[in-house]
């Protein structure tokens, strides 16, 4: 797996595959130069862990229909707010073709989402009925991030950009009053540009705490060459480039789960579970993201195992028919 440290289209002029993509980064360095019509996919998730509240903000264009929402869970009573809209055909729906730059807008049904990219930053707001986030991201000095290119074939690819542990400060305003975002929250950033199969299943972890945070896939990359696996200590990302294991009983996601692999033995230990279902006629997903706590160690690229009780965050199930 090459690490790719230059600017690099993901596309050829044809729209295939740009073979040179294929790789890995540290900072964004692809421009998602995606062309026409079908199978293709645009999107930016942002997940947010404060200590009362998780939000979850998605803007996304998947050709047929933008499917844009704003969730939140009140982590003392329990209580979810969620709030979604589809957009035919994505309309008005706009995505920079590289991450960390540019603006992305996205709104329809009540629902706007909307982020602005900048060197020192983003800043990340969202409106739906009930709920208003307001937010600022700041990108700290030396700060990484895990960029991947997936290669299927040349006419079906991913890209995406997972961003953990970033800091995060603003406000959040629900109908139980106005929140405050800052001392121990963090943000995640999930950029994804690409042409994908019909279906799919992945599974998606990630976490942070005080000087650690936690990327870990799976399903969807194996045997591609590719993962989007990685320890983030004070910022910079060792790479892990082993395909994992992911234990866990689809019956109940609220027992604990194993990730494994050479360099990965890690716990998770969910509090509570969001289940996210989609179906327009042939097309659907469903999401089941379970939030909770990381136990268990992983090993950085110099053979130091670090151990990551307490990291926080979520692990998923995603099964999409797109």
């Amino acid at each position: 797996m090459q690490e790719i440290v230059e600017p690099v289209d993901l596309c050829l002029p044809d729209g295939r595959l740009n073979p040179d993509a294929v790789g890995w980064t540290r900072r964004p360095l692809h421009r998602a130069n995606l062309r026409g019509w079908g199978r293709a996919k645009r999107w930016e998730y942002w997940g947010i862990v404060t200590p009362r509240h998780i939000v979850g903000l998605v803007a996304s264009s998947l050709d047929y229909a933008g499917v844009h929402g704003v969730y939140v869970l009140d982590r003392e009573t329990g209580e979810e707010l969620a709030r979604d809209a589809v957009a035919p055909f994505a309309l008005g729906a706009r995505f920079p073709e590289r991450c960390g730059e540019g603006e992305v807008a996205a709104r329809g049904g009540g629902v706007a989402v909307g982020g602005r990219h900048g060197a020192s930053g983003t800043l990340l707001r969202a409106k739906a009925p009930g709920v208003l986030v307001d937010l600022e991201i700041p990108l700290p000095d030396g700060h990484e991030s895990l960029g991947v290119v997936v290669p299927w074939s040349e006419h079906r690819f991913q890209y995406t950009v997972k961003d953990v542990g970033r800091p995060v400060r603003g406000r959040l305003t629900l109908p139980s009053g106005e929140y405050e975002v800052g001392e121990g929250a963090f943000a995640v950033l999930d950029h994804g540009r690409g042409k994908w199969p019909y279906r799919m299943t992945w599974n998606w972890a990630a976490a942070s705490g005080r000087k650690l945070a936690l990327q870990l896939g799976g399903k969807w990359t194996d045997g591609t060459g590719q993962t989007e696996n990685g320890l983030f200590v004070d910022g910079r990302l060792h790479k892990i480039g082993d395909d994992l294991r992911w234990t866990y009983d689809p019956t109940d996601l609220l027992r604990p789960w194993t990730i494994e692999g050479p360099r990965v033995q890690v716990g998770f230990h969910p509090f509570h579970e969001r289940v996210a279902r989609t179906e327009l006629l042939i097309v659907g997903s469903e999401t089941h993201q379970c939030f909770g706590y990381f136990t268990g160690r992983v090993q950085t690229d110099d053979g130091a195992w670090l151990d990551v009780e307490g990291l926080e965050g979520w692990a998923e199930e995603a099964r999409q028919r797109w």
